[in-house]
């Protein structure tokens, strides 16, 4: 593999060249251990650094283990390494076992290995962690080192324990300016504005940070009025100062604002800026434009990071635009962007949300490492799609792992046997959450259940649940119960329900139009015009359908009733055709579907405008053959969309997907994944 025959100079610059490009395997890293023992090179700390980082960066953290351990004198500038280097890469369990290997060795770790440990515990909140090594720099006599005693400040404040961030800061004996921005900052984050400003006034010595902890505290409590006044006072404006009032507006919905900061910065904008636009957008759900932005910083050459990654492809899981994504993973892939367990769960959940659960699962298993959120976002996709089986296999895998679950877990796990009609499994994990797991449900986990019982015709128990319930049940609780009535047909309980909810919000027109249902679908045609009267009378409307479909990389949004696609025209002939077809198979409309709809899809032919139709035919008319279609949809999809799906699918020899309000269909030779039950 390397030639011998080298000067011993020439060797070492090769094998330093090769350690910092390649990845090795056993057999390679053993060959060059060999020549360290045999061309004397470990008195070179700096080689052996190289080495020790080489063997981490190949997954064998414990080869590089063995070396430490095997020196025949302890190292602590390459056992400090080591430690950063573990640090760096998110494992803490590596970290721990060099750390402790490094103490076993009676090597004592530096002050900055000190600062870097503290600075990770408070990055991933691990605090019972950083508590025990505040511990060892009381221990190691480090206590009075001013960047230590700030780090643990700065700990305290980001793990939530504001008691223990004063004690510190009070026990300081020299407070710089770091130390006072640091405390601002851990005052900020708990609402204490006052207590913040009171310090900020009395300091002797600011700088632009103190300004823009300042103006983040205030943004964060929403108060925007007060962040303008400090931002427009701030003698020592940069690019940060500009970033924290963009980010304020961003977050309080003000995107014209926030829009007239951007452009007035002009060539100052760093990436920062331009991920404060991105995030902003997808924060105010205008996610289109937070796509746009992005293809204006690819034209002006600013480098994206993991951040920007982040936000596009929340944008396109909201989006449901999986070719968009699936370029962004790309883009990762190809500028080998560092996928960790926050750009590997917004990975999972794109490919989730976007119809693909095959690469979202593909994702999840290359990850290395795997937080909780990233277990949860494959259970809660699961779960969307219907594989309640496979969404509990990963369950009980991440339960062996050794990952606690919480709340969200077990509504991913709920929802998943919803969907799949599991209910003796259901009734036993929403009993385990208590029993087992100490973990109290919430009013999304009765949700679940009262979804599950009355989808499997289950009314009485589902009503006797929510009886049970220790608050008061909302209008998704009673909602789920008027869908079971409406689906069993029971309109006593139904009635009840309706009540109930029109209680909690008279002006939301989905109550009145889920009774309408109800009535209609019985034939009660007097029952439905008192409630389109009071509809009236109230002034209340119904939500449109709004349904999504990307095409070529753009996001077509057709409304239910609207005409103003360029392409309508042709679309609408499609429909024709599409029609014609459907009939020639047998198809009827379900007049019941039409009659209790809005008043715009009243007729019997307006069915077929109804979004998700429109979203279909334009990507039939659009999409060569083969191509799967995926559409996007705001509400729950009727009955009749849902059968005339189906037979489009046969008809046309596609795959469609349509993700609506409540869960994933996937229509294939006209049939459906949710096997009509949902």
């Amino acid at each position: 593999m390397y030639s011998i025959h080298k000067t011993q100079s020439s060797l070492s610059d090769y094998i330093s060249s090769t350690l910092l490009n390649k990845f090795l395997n056993l057999n390679q890293l053993q060959q060059i251990h060999a020549q360290i023992l045999t061309n004397g090179y470990l008195n070179s700390t700096a080689f052996l650094s190289n080495f020790l980082s080489s063997c981490y960066k190949s997954h064998m953290p414990k080869y590089a283990l063995l070396f430490l351990q095997n020196l025949p004198i302890p190292n602590p500038l390459l056992w400090n390494s080591m430690i950063r280097v573990s640090l760096e890469s998110d494992n803490f369990g590596h970290f721990i076992v060099f750390y402790n290997g490094m103490r076993y060795n009676n090597v004592i770790p530096k002050q900055s290995t000190f600062s870097s440990i503290i600075r990770s515990c408070a990055g991933i909140v691990e605090t019972q962690l950083g508590e025990s090594f505040h511990c060892q720099i009381l221990k190691f006599n480090f206590y009075s080192d001013v960047v230590l005693q700030t780090g643990l400040l700065d700990f305290y404040g980001k793990v939530g324990d504001l008691r223990s961030a004063k004690r510190v800061f009070e026990e300081m004996m020299d407070r710089d300016v770091v130390a006072n921005n640091a405390m601002i900052s851990a005052l900020s984050k708990h609402g204490c504005v006052e207590d913040a400003q009171k310090l900020f006034d009395n300091m002797l010595e600011r700088n632009s940070c103190s300004w823009n902890s300042m103006i983040t505290c205030y943004c964060k409590l929403g108060n925007i009025d007060s962040a303008q006044l400090m931002f427009d006072r701030n003698p020592v404006k940069d690019v940060v100062s500009w970033n924290a009032m963009m980010d304020g507006y961003c977050k309080s919905g003000q995107l014209m604002s926030a829009e007239e900061l951007f452009t007035r910065m002009g060539a100052a904008k760093n990436f920062v800026t331009w991920n404060t636009m991105i995030a902003g957008y997808v924060h105010c759900r205008e996610f289109g434009r937070a796509l746009n932005v992005f293809q204006q910083m690819q034209a002006e050459r600013v480098k994206p990071t993991e951040v920007t990654m982040v936000s596009l492809l929340s944008a396109c899981a909201h989006l449901g635009a999986l070719d968009m994504g699936g370029w962004i993973h790309a883009y990762i892939k190809r500028n080998r962007y560092k996928i960790d367990v926050v750009l590997g769960n917004a990975l999972i959940d794109m490919y989730c949300k976007c119809g693909s659960i095959e690469a979202a699962l593909d994702v999840f298993h290359g990850l290395h490492v795997k937080n909780i959120f990233c277990w949860n976002s494959i259970i809660v996709g699961l779960g969307m799609h219907g594989y309640g089986k496979e969404a509990i296999d990963i369950f009980i895998s991440m339960v062996k792992e050794g990952i606690k679950p919480d709340g969200v877990t077990f509504v991913g796990l709920l929802c998943a046997c919803s969907h799949s009609g599991m209910i003796t499994t259901g009734r036993r994990y929403f009993s385990q959450m208590h029993n087992i797991y100490g973990i109290e449900p919430e009013i999304e986990h009765y949700g679940c259940m009262v979804d599950l019982l009355g989808r499997s015709g289950h009314l009485e128990e589902a009503l006797e649940l929510i009886g049970t319930m220790r608050m008061k049940p909302n209008s998704m609780v009673w909602g789920s119960l008027l869908r079971a009535c409406q689906m069993h047909k029971d309109t006593k309980v139904g009635e009840q329900v309706t009540e109930r909810l029109l209680d909690l919000d008279p002006c939301d027109g989905g109550n009145y139009v889920f009774l309408s249902n109800l009535y209609a679908s019985l034939n009660r045609w007097k029952d439905v015009d008192t409630c389109r009267k009071l509809m009236a009378e109230t002034g209340v409307t119904k939500t449109p359908g709004c349904s999504s479909i990307e095409v070529d990389n753009i996001v077509h949004e057709f409304v239910a009733g609207d005409t103003s696609h360029p392409q309508f025209s042709q679309i609408n002939a499609f429909l024709d055709e599409i029609s014609k077809e459907l009939r020639e198979h047998g198809y009827e409309s379900d007049r019941g579907a039409v009659l209790h709809d809005i008043e715009d899809e009243e007729k019997e032919n307006a069915v077929r405008h109804h979004s998700e139709r429109i979203a279909i035919a334009f990507g039939l008319m659009s999409t060569p053959p083969g191509k799967t279609i995926r559409v996007v949809k705001n509400l729950r999809s009727c009955s009749d969309c849902h059968s005339v799906i189906k037979l489009i699918s046969k008809i046309f020899t596609r795959e469609i997907i349509v993700r609506d309000n409540n869960r994933f269909h996937h229509f294939r030779d006209g049939f459906c994944s949710c096997n009509d039950y949902w």
